[in-house]
C-alpha cells in the first residue's frame, strides 16, 4: 500500500486539486452534483489506496418541526430517495415531536416511513427531545431529554432500536458515555463535520476509541480523528464533511483501516444522497449507517481508551450578550423549579399520600426541553413558526414550565394543611429537597398586622431560635435560623413577641476613613466607595482570618471592567465614586447596596452575608442608558470571518475577582462531572482556536494541598476569563456583531446574581458542589394556620458524598437517582425515614439491573450502595 501511494504521488496531487472543486457543488441538486462528480472522476483513473482500501460515508438528516423540517414534502422526499437509491443509507437526527405533525398532515408519507423505519438502512441516532448541546444544561436535564425523546419516538416507531449517538452540531459533554450506556446505547460518534459554528470536539486518535467518561464508563466511538482537520477557509466544517480526497488521504496515512466521513444534512435541504449515487459516488464511497460501520465494517473493538476531559468540548457561543444571558437564566430557573417540584411532591407523598398529576409534570418538562434546544442558544434572534423569535418562545416556554412547577409544589405543600382556627401565631414549615441536613437562614412573609414587628420563633420542641423582622416594600419579612433534616421538613411556630429581642449590629457601616465594613460571623469585607464600591479586603474568619483580596493586583474584587470599542478604551466601575447604603444589619443578615456607574451607565450591586452561610451573595443590576459597543472591536463581517470580536473575553465586560492565592488550579463543574483545567489561559480570538471557558454552575480557584480557594457560583451558564496575567472574571456583557453576522445589542437592563465561597482545600473536600446545590435548591418556607409540630427526614445521604439528582413518583413507587459528586467508591449507607419493602437498581430505561438488601427497623429503612466518583445509580423504591 505504501509503494502504491508513492508511485501515484503526481496523480494524487491532481486528484486532490480536481476533487477539491467539489466543495463548491454542495448547493447543487443531487442529480446535478452526481453528474459533475461522475465527469470529474472520469478524469482521475484512481486514488491512492482506494483500489485496495474501501472508504465509507454516513449520510442523514438533522432538524425537525422546530429546527427546519418542511412537513408537506420532506417525509415523502426521504422515502422516495431511499426507494430510488438502494445503495443509500441514512441516519436520522429529527426532533421526536416532528412525527406528531407528520402523522396528522401527511398520513400516507408517515405510514410509508413507518414501514421503512424498521429497515436496517435507517438509524435514529439522536433521540433527545430537543437536540440540546448538553454541555450547557444540567445532567438531570440531559437524562430527561433522552427519556422523553425515546418514549416519543417509540410511540411512532416501536421497532426502532437506539444503538448509536451521533449529532450534526457539537451536542457533547464529558459524562455522555455513562448516560448513553445506561440508556442501552452501544456506540457513539464525536464528529460534527458540517455544522461547527458553535464549536467542535478536540481531534484525537484513529479509527475507533473507547470514549471514557469521568466515572469510568466507556462506549465504542468514532472520534474526530487526530488527522481530521478543521476545513481551510471555513468557520463551520471539518475535512470529514464530504469524503474528499485530502481527508481520505490523511486517514490512510494515519493508519485508519476504514476511513469514514459524515454529513447530516439540514432537513430543509433537498439533496438526497450527499456525495452522489449509483456509479457516481465520490471516491467510490460506500454509504453506511453508524451501526453498520461499527458492527459490519470495523472489527468493533479498540485498545485506545480516550478519557475525554470537558475541555476537549471546544465550544463558544455569544456569551455575555443580553439575549443569551436571559435565555440561560430562564433555563436555569426552570431546571431548578422542576427538580424541586418533583422532590417536593415525593416528600408530600411519603408524608401524606399526595400524588401530583403526571401529565402536568410531563408538560413542564416538555416546555423546558424545548427551551434547551441548541437553536435556542445559537440562533436566538431567528424567527420560529412566525410567532416571534426563538428568544420569544423560550420566554414563553420557561414561563409555562415555571407556572406548572409552582402549581405542583404549591399543591404538595398545601397537602400538609390542617383544619383549625387561626390563633395568635402561625406555623412555619421549612422544606429541604437535598439529601443532607441544612442549617440556614430562611425567610417568610408575615400576614398583615402580625404583631408590632417583634416576633418569637420556636422549633418543634419549643426551643426558641434566632429571628428578626424587617419591612421591605410595605411587606413584613421574617428571618429565622432553621435546622432542617435531610430531604424532609422542619416545623416552627411564630407569634408576636412580648418584648424586643436582642439586636446585634456587628459594626457594619462607614468607617472614619470613608470606607464601609460589612461583617458577620463568617466574613469581614471592606468596601471603598471612592473606587466605585470595589472590595479592598475580604477576610474569612472561619479560615484563620485569611485575606482573599489581592492587594498587589491592579484590579479589585467586584470591579466591572470592559472595552468600549467605539471610544477605543477600557472603562471600569472603579473610575467613578459610588455611594454605599446599609440595607440590613442584624445578627442573621447583613447587606449593603452599592450605587455607582461605569462610563455613563448606573449600576447597583447588593452584597449580602447571612449567619453561618459560607456564600457571599451578589445581586448586580446595570441600568444601560443606551446601546453601547462592548468587546474587542467593532466587527462588520463576523459571518464567515475566522477572527471574531466576541471570542476574547478579556475585552468583554467582566466582573473581576483577583484573589490572593498562590499558583491555584482552576476547577469547573460540568454535567455530572468536575474538570480540572489544563489551560494556561482562556484567551482566544479565532474559530479554529476555541478554548473551553464555560461556567455551568461554578468555577473554583484552589491552591494545592490544604491551601485556600475561592469559588464563584453563577445563576446562569456563561463564560469566564482567566490566566495570562488576567484575574478570574465572569462575563457580564458583550454587545456587537456575533454569530452569522447578527447584531447582539443591549436592549434593556442587565440583572445577574452570583456568589463567592472562600474556603480551604480542594473543591470536593471544601464542599463546593454542595454549596452550589444549596444555592440552586434553597430551603422553602411555607406558613400554615395549623400544623403538627414535627420534623421528618425521608432520605438521608449524609457522609456519602452523594447528591439526590432526582426523586419522582413512579406509579406506586418512588424513583431516586443518586450522583456521586464528591465521595469515594466504597459502600455508602442510604437511610430512609419510611419503610421500604424493595429497593431495585434500574438503568435509565427502567430495567432492573440489581436488587439491594433492605435493613428495616421500626418505620425506617437502610441500604448500602457503592459507585465510582461521578457515577450514577437509579433506585426504584417500593414503600
Amino acid at each position: 500500500m505504501n509503494s502504491s501511494r508513492n508511485g501515484l504521488g503526481i496523480l494524487h496531487s491532481v486528484s486532490r486539486t480536481i476533487l477539491g472543486k467539489l466543495r463548491s457543488m454542495r448547493r447543487l441538486p443531487a442529480a446535478g452534483r452526481g453528474a459533475c462528480i461522475s465527469l470529474l472522476l472520469l478524469l482521475v483513473p484512481g486514488t491512492p489506496g482506494f483500489s485496495q482500501q474501501r472508504v465509507y460515508f454516513v449520510d442523514g438528516y438533522h432538524g425537525g418541526i422546530y429546527g427546519h423540517y418542511p412537513v408537506e414534502w420532506k417525509t415523502r422526499f426521504i422515502t422516495d430517495q431511499l426507494a430510488a437509491h438502494p445503495e443509500w443509507r441514512i441516519c436520522l437526527e429529527i426532533e421526536p415531536e416532528t412525527w406528531d405533525t407528520v402523522q396528522v398532515r401527511t398520513p400516507a408519507d408517515y405510514a410509508r416511513l413507518k414501514e421503512i423505519a424498521a429497515d436496517k438502512r435507517v438509524e435514529f441516532t439522536n433521540p433527545t427531545y430537543a437536540q440540546p448541546y448538553c454541555y450547557n444544561i444540567s445532567g438531570e436535564s440531559i437524562i430527561r431529554q433522552f427519556a422523553y425523546g425515546m418514549h416519543k419516538i417509540h410511540s411512532h416507531f416501536p421497532q426502532v432500536e437506539f444503538t448509536t449517538y451521533s449529532v450534526e452540531e457539537p451536542c457533547f459533554t464529558s459524562s455522555l458515555p455513562q448516560i448513553l450506556k445506561l440508556f442501552g446505547f452501544k456506540y457513539a460518534s464525536l464528529k460534527c463535520p458540517n455544522t461547527c459554528w458553535g464549536g467542535y470536539t478536540a481531534p484525537y486518535g484513529g479509527e475507533l476509541v473507547n470514549w471514557t467518561g469521568p466515572d469510568g464508563s466507556s462506549i465504542l466511538t468514532s472520534p474526530r480523528h487526530a488527522c481530521e482537520q478543521l476545513q481551510e477557509n471555513s468557520v463551520w466544517q471539518t475535512t470529514a464533511w464530504g469524503n474528499e480526497t485530502e481527508y481520505l488521504d490523511a486517514c490512510i496515512k494515519y493508519g485508519i483501516a476504514h476511513p469514514v466521513g459524515m454529513c447530516f444534512q439540514d432537513a430543509g435541504w433537498k439533496y438526497g444522497p450527499w456525495i452522489g449515487f449509483g456509479d457516481h459516488i465520490r471516491n467510490n464511497s460506500i454509504y453506511v449507517t453508524w451501526r453498520e460501520y461499527f458492527e459490519q465494517i470495523t472489527d468493533g473493538s479498540t485498545t485506545d481508551d480516550y478519557r475525554m476531559p470537558q475541555e476537549d468540548v471546544r465550544v463558544s457561543l455569544v456569551w455575555g450578550s443580553q439575549v443569551l444571558q436571559r435565555i440561560a437564566q430562564q433555563v436555569r430557573e426552570s431546571e431548578n423549579k422542576l427538580v424541586t417540584a418533583e422532590k417536593t411532591g415525593v416528600i408530600a407523598n411519603l408524608a401524606n399520600g399526595y400524588a401530583y398529576d403526571q401529565p402536568t409534570l410531563d408538560e413542564a418538562w416538555r416546555t423546558l426541553m424545548l427551551a434547551q434546544h441548541h437553536d435556542s442558544w445559537i440562533v436566538p434572534y431567528n424567527g420560529l413558526h412566525k410567532q416571534g423569535t426563538w428568544a420569544d418562545h423560550i420566554r414563553r416556554w420557561t414561563a409555562a414550565t415555571n407556572a406548572l412547577c409552582d402549581k405542583i409544589a404549591d399543591e404538595a405543600r398545601s397537602s400538609f394543611s390542617e383544619d383549625g382556627a387561626r390563633g395568635r401565631g402561625i406555623y412555619l414549615r421549612v422544606y429541604n429537597t437535598l439529601g443532607t441536613a441544612r442549617r440556614e437562614t430562611v425567610s417568610a412573609l408575615l400576614p398583615a398586622g402580625f404583631g408590632s414587628g417583634e416576633v418569637s420563633v420556636t422549633d418543634a420542641k419549643g426551643k426558641k431560635v434566632e429571628a428578626s423582622v424587617a419591612v421591605r416594600d410595605g411587606k413584613t419579612e421574617l428571618l429565622f435560623a432553621a435546622d432542617v433534616p435531610a430531604f424532609g421538613y422542619a416545623t416552627y411556630f411564630a407569634e408576636p413577641a412580648q418584648k424586643p429581642g436582642k439586636r446585634n449590629n456587628g459594626g457594619t457601616g462607614e468607617r472614619n476613613d470613608g470606607q464601609y465594613v460589612l461583617e458577620n460571623d463568617m466574613y469581614r469585607i471592606v468596601i471603598d466607595p471612592a473606587k466605585g464600591g470595589v472590595i479592598t479586603s475580604l477576610t474569612a474568619r472561619k479560615d484563620g482570618n485569611k485575606e482573599f483580596a489581592d492587594s498587589r493586583s491592579k484590579y479589585a474584587i467586584g470591579e466591572l471592567r470592559g472595552f468600549f470599542y467605539d471610544q477605543g478604551e477600557f472603562h471600569s466601575s472603579a473610575q467613578a465614586p459610588a455611594t454605599v447604603t446599609v440595607v440590613r444589619d442584624d445578627a442573621l443578615e447583613k447587606s449593603v447596596r452599592i450605587c455607582g456607574r461605569i462610563e455613563s451607565h448606573p449600576f447597583t450591586q447588593t452584597i449580602t452575608l447571612r449567619q453561618g452561610d459560607r456564600k457571599i451573595d451578589f445581586d448586580l443590576k446595570i441600568d444601560w442608558q443606551h446601546n453601547v459597543g462592548i468587546g474587542a472591536f467593532r466587527q462588520k463581517d463576523a459571518f464567515n470571518n475566522n477572527h471574531r470580536a466576541f471570542y476574547d473575553d478579556r475585552f468583554n465586560l467582566n466582573v473581576l475577582f483577583p484573589a490572593d492565592l498562590a499558583s491555584p488550579a482552576l476547577y469547573k463543574d460540568a454535567p455530572f462531572d468536575v474538570c480540572k483545567s489544563t489551560l494556561e489561559n482562556t484567551h482566544f480570538t479565532t474559530w479554529d482556536n476555541i478554548k473551553h471557558n464555560i461556567i455551568l454552575h461554578w468555577v473554583d480557584l484552589a491552591e494545592q494541598g490544604d491551601g485556600y480557594g475561592l469559588a464563584l457560583l453563577s445563576d446562569h451558564t456563561t463564560s469566564y476569563s482567566y490566566g495570562g496575567g488576567s484575574p478570574l472574571g465572569m462575563i457580564v456583557q458583550f454587545s456587537g456583531n456575533g454569530l452569522w453576522g447578527r447584531d447582539y445589542p443591549i436592549d434593556g437592563p442587565t440583572h445577574i446574581r452570583f456568589a463567592l465561597v472562600p474556603h480551604r482545600k480542594a473543591w470536593d473536600a471544601a464542599g463546593i458542589h454542595d454549596e452550589s446545590l444549596r444555592w440552586n435548591e434553597p430551603l422553602t418556607c411555607v406558613t400554615y394556620p395549623q400544623a403538627a409540630p414535627e420534623n421528618a427526614s425521608l432520605i438521608d445521604v449524609a457522609e456519602s458524598g452523594y447528591e439526590i439528582s432526582a426523586a419522582y413518583l413512579d406509579g406506586d413507587g418512588i424513583v431516586v437517582r443518586l450522583f456521586n459528586a464528591a465521595g469515594d467508591a466504597a459502600l455508602q449507607k442510604i437511610k430512609f425515614g419510611f419503610p421500604v419493602s424493595q429497593a431495585e437498581e434500574i438503568d435509565l430505561n427502567g430495567n432492573v439491573t440489581a436488587r439491594h438488601d433492605v435493613r428495616r427497623k421500626g418505620g425506617r429503612s437502610e441500604i448500602e450502595i457503592g459507585m465510582p466518583r461521578f457515577g450514577l445509580k437509579t433506585l426504584r423504591l417500593t414503600k
